[in-house]
């Protein structure tokens, strides 16, 4: 069964549904979105460390000092390692002089922050068995991005027990829900963002989107040199 957002205009394709008697699209109008918690979950960074830089960093405290001077000075290294934020090879590490070895797995556990006000509240202009228009509001972001993590439509979307109907869509086998967004607004503008609901919907909307932007830039192109 092919996603009907994907090949038709939504007005269009609701009009066909209820021509022919079918259920029509699943409510649209709407609004959700949960409050978001005080602190986020934090954040974890993972390293590889490599034997070419040994010289300079063979130990735990010179490899984050070195290659990570702007998240802290090294006063401030040393007090995370101290503070059981690092892991290596997946063991918490307390001593900053620990020498590394080759190919070791270093994580950075970020703690959790209290990240700056964005709206939480989500409304759904259309929404179908495979996609969902959403109207984003200014002030919040789409995808997790530097200080904004958690705060995002994403997290929004993948927090909300999306329902599917009892259609012949929906009793596909192997359908994943799998909500997620499938271009970008920035942060500060608001208007029409479209998610998928499921992986197959994913793929095919943005395909969609990649055959769009071609045939733009072929027309630009057109212009320029006719």
């Amino acid at each position: 069964c092919t996603p009907k957002a994907v090949f038709s205009h939504p007005t269009a394709d609701a009009m066909a549904v209820a021509a022919a008697g079918e259920t029509p699209p699943l409510q649209a109008n709407y609004v959700f979105g949960r409050a978001w918690p005080d602190l986020n979950e934090g954040l974890s960074y993972t390293d590889t460390f490599r034997g070419a830089d040994a010289e300079t960093t063979a130990s735990l405290i010179n490899f984050y000092s070195e290659n990570y001077k702007s998240s802290a000075p090294l006063p401030g290294w040393i007090h995370r390692i101290r503070n059981g934020q690092i892991t290596v090879d997946g063991q918490v590490v307390t001593d900053p002089d620990m020498i590394l070895r080759e190919g070791s797995k270093l994580v950075y556990h970020r703690l959790a922050w209290k990240e700056p006000f964005a709206p939480h509240l989500l409304q759904v202009l259309y929404e179908d068995d495979d996609m969902v228009a959403l109207n984003k509001p200014s002030g919040l972001q789409v995808l997790p991005k530097g200080i904004f993590q958690q705060r995002t439509v994403l997290a929004q979307l993948q927090w909300k027990e999306w329902k599917m109907p009892p259609s012949s869509c929906s009793k596909r086998k192997n359908v994943q829900l799998h909500p997620v967004p499938v271009h970008r607004l920035g942060r500060g503008t608001s208007g029409l963002l479209l998610c998928a609901k499921t992986k197959l919907a994913k793929v095919q909307l943005a395909s969609y989107f990649a055959e769009g932007a071609a045939n733009a830039e072929k027309k630009r192109m057109w212009l320029l040199n006719p």
